[in-house]
């Protein structure tokens, strides 16, 4: 590299479910220029950028560890359901190259337009909050994979009614929190008011291997359904069991009073 492309470092994390946008943009904006394109918070400060996304990524660009801790604290107040555990990747970058290309997690940018780092960091903020899911996602499948083990072994599943409801509630909240963001998957709307910069954007979300990463989530996501729906019949045939032994014992004791009238 060149002493005119310095290598510097690039870092994407995922913090939490979703971040107030507005109002972090409010405490930022006497102190930083920021610009607020899309619902993204755009922060710009002398060859640094940061780029803040509302579903709880954030994407740093030659910034140092401790505006990116301050930063994130900042965004910890305002935020959603802060993951217990933090997504996080980390990459280097330099500018001004002859082309855009990512090579072994090194990416190599044609110029130093906001623009252009606001798309690459598109794709990696996507690609974070993708490793959020998949981590939630084979986290439940493993808690839960004694279920269907016990089914084949047992005949049955070895829970309480109560147990039962609580799982299938984990499974459900799983399964919703992903569905419902999974449209953060598809290409940004961006693209669509500025499709000169989807280029930029196509080369993160292909080495990151985003799209074959999603149609594996979605595998998994019915590997969690299927689990949910296997608690449930077993719920419903818990039930319907009670329900006949109570139509038993209330016929027997019918039976039992006729007999008793007839001899007594």
């Amino acid at each position: 590299m060149s002493v005119n492309n310095p290598i510097n470092k690039c870092a994407a994390f995922c913090l939490a479910l979703r971040f107030d946008i507005n109002e972090v943009a409010k405490l930022l904006s006497d102190s930083t220029l920021i610009r607020i394109i899309k619902g993204a918070l755009l922060i710009e400060d002398d060859q640094s950028w940061s780029v803040v996304f509302a579903y709880g990524a954030v994407v740093h660009w030659n910034v140092s560890p401790e505006q990116q801790i301050k930063l994130h604290q900042l965004l910890l107040n305002h935020a959603e359901n802060p993951l217990a555990a933090i997504e996080e990747e980390h990459f280097t970058f330099a500018l001004n190259c002859p082309g855009t290309r990512i090579i072994e997690d090194h990416i190599e940018i044609e110029s130093s337009d906001p623009m252009v780092i606001f798309s690459l960091s598109q794709g990696m903020a996507q690609s974070i909050k993708l490793a959020s899911f998949e981590t939630n996602a084979i986290t439940t499948i493993n808690n839960t994979n004694y279920i269907p083990r016990s089914l084949a072994e047992n005949g049955r599943i070895k829970l309480s009614r109560h147990k039962i409801a609580k799982i299938r509630g984990q499974l459900f909240l799983t399964k919703s929190d992903i569905i419902l963001n999974y449209d953060l998957l598809d290409t940004p709307d961006f693209f669509w008011e500025y499709p000169e910069y989807e280029t930029f954007y196509s080369i993160t979300a292909k080495y990151l291997e985003i799209a074959p990463r999603t149609q594996v989530l979605s595998k998994k996501l019915e590997t969690i359904h299927e689990l949910f729906e296997m608690l449930a019949d077993e719920q419903k045939h818990r039930h319907s069991s009670i329900l006949e032994w109570i139509i038993i014992w209330l016929i027997a004791f019918e039976i039992g009073m006729m007999i008793y009238d007839k001899v007594f």
